[in-house]
């Protein structure tokens, strides 16, 4: 099944990050998203024609990171969108990111 046709699961209890080789394995699903050089995250950066779309864009990303119990750190520019995914709970990356990750790159197509 997709990562994008998967739904985050709770993560409130805890456990462990995912080892490099499911990071890699998962991070070939969301191509455009750059892991951090301690595995521990995830981000991109996605540009607009101006704040409005930017903004609409956050609103999206906003809604669909309620439905799915699980939401990025986001910093918004002028035109520009970043979002970092990282799993509190675990201290790194669960699935939940990548599920995520690729759920916000159809809210993009």
């Amino acid at each position: 099944m997709k990562l994008s046709e998967q739904k985050c699961a709770p993560c409130e209890m805890g456990g462990k990050p995912l080892p490099k080789h499911e990071v890699e394995f998962y991070s070939k699903d969301v191509p455009d998203w750059n892991i951090s050089e301690d595995n521990k995250k995830i981000s991109r950066q996605f540009v607009f024609k101006d704040f409005k779309q930017a903004l609409n864009f956050v609103n999206n990303v906003g809604n669909l990171a309620e439905n799915e119990g699980h939401h990025p750190d986001i910093l918004v520019h002028w035109n520009k969108v970043t979002l970092d995914l990282w799993t509190h709970a675990v201290g790194g990356l669960s699935l939940n990111d990548f599920i995520l990750a690729a759920k916000i790159d159809r809210l993009k197509e």
